[in-house]
């Protein structure tokens, strides 16, 4: 079968690399203070290597986990197939014939879903796998559920769903 959109999306804003470079910061001054200068960091100082351990590898955890975080999205035309990477480990899919709405929109990520990532699962607006702006894919099930998948790319994914719809694939 035929891919007619394919989307690769990983978090990649400023902002969150702007909130993990303070605590860096804080972290590598810890290490030079206690370690280099020879001065104890805080009132109960720890070992210089658990010093080591508990400032920096929570931080390269973070950074490691930012970049393996990524979500892949396809159309084709008997569905779409999602992996939100490190959560599934193989794709899932929707069938068109499970569809009974799919379009785009622009969304609120914070006030609808609480933010970017896997969100509302106590949403009334559904499920919603984003990692970035506020554009994205809807779908509304026959079963009642809904899913909204964030795209960077809403012109090519209008396309491809005129396309289907031309091809009478969805309604």
């Amino acid at each position: 079968m035929e891919i007619q959109f394919n989307e690769s999306q990983r978090f990649n804003q400023w902002w969150i690399y702007a909130l993990l470079i303070p605590l860096l910061g804080i972290a590598v001054w810890a290490v030079y203070q206690q370690i280099i200068l020879g001065i104890p960091f805080g009132d109960k100082p720890v070992s210089n290597t658990m010093l080591i351990f508990t400032t920096l590898a929570p931080f390269g955890f973070s950074v490691l986990l930012i970049r393996i975080f990524k979500l892949e999205t396809e159309i084709n035309e008997e569905g779409f197939t999602y992996r939100f990477f490190p959560f599934h480990l193989s794709k899932k899919e929707i069938k068109w014939a499970d569809v009974e709405k799919v379009y785009t929109r622009e969304y609120r990520p914070l006030w609808e879903y609480g933010g970017w990532g896997i969100k509302g699962l106590l949403s009334s607006s559904g499920r919603a796998y984003n990692v970035s702006g506020n554009k994205g894919l809807q779908f509304e099930l026959k079963n009642g559920k809904k899913a909204l998948f964030g795209t960077l790319q809403m012109e090519e994914l209008n396309t491809v769903l005129a396309e289907l719809r031309k091809k009478k694939i969805i309604a």
